[in-house]
């Protein structure tokens, strides 16, 4: 019985190593240090070019499954997807974990929102969710429940777990 005991939470153990959450650490146990300024190419788009491309690029991934660390269109997790998103379309380098998503970019209020911005939320599910606003009161991201998908802030589920934003882009 204690070996069986035993045997479960090394299996635990494992999984919970094997299987981060997009809010965990990363495997690397050094601060993370954004560089010294974010340049790139999106200082030259206007709000609705920032709003365009992302929509472009959502459109791809719509409906790809949510996946616990993934980076594929086989299955994508919030920080992951937004990761994604920068590198390719702002060829910014940011943080992989929503974690270190958040010391990223300048803090801003909700009122200031434009395409590009990052949207935090504090669900009961997870420690930290992670978004990218696209404008119209609307974010894309990596649902557990529905994938990739575009979502309203004003919708009563996310109005309650908004935590904050951040501008990467200037």
């Amino acid at each position: 019985m204690i070996l069986k005991a035993n045997a479960l939470f090394i299996l635990f153990l494992s999984l919970s190593i094997l299987f981060p959450g997009c809010s965990k650490k990363p495997i690397s146990s050094k601060p993370y240090k954004p560089p010294p300024s974010y340049e790139s190419p999106s200082k030259s788009y206007s709000s609705s070019k920032i709003r365009a491309m992302l929509i472009s690029e959502f459109r791809k991934w719509e409906g790809t499954p949510h996946k616990m660390g993934g980076y594929s269109k086989q299955g994508i997790d919030c920080s992951g997807f937004a990761h994604y998103i920068f590198n390719k379309l702002f060829h910014i380098s940011v943080p992989r974990t929503t974690k270190l998503f958040t010391k990223t970019g300048k803090r801003i209020d909700m009122k200031m929102l434009k395409p590009g911005d990052i949207v935090f939320f504090r669900p009961h599910s997870y420690p930290r969710h992670v978004g990218i606003y696209v404008g119209n009161n609307e974010f894309i991201h990596a649902s557990t429940s529905k994938g990739v998908m575009k979502s309203n802030m004003n919708n009563p589920y996310w109005k309650r777990h908004y935590w904050m934003s951040r501008r990467v882009l200037s």
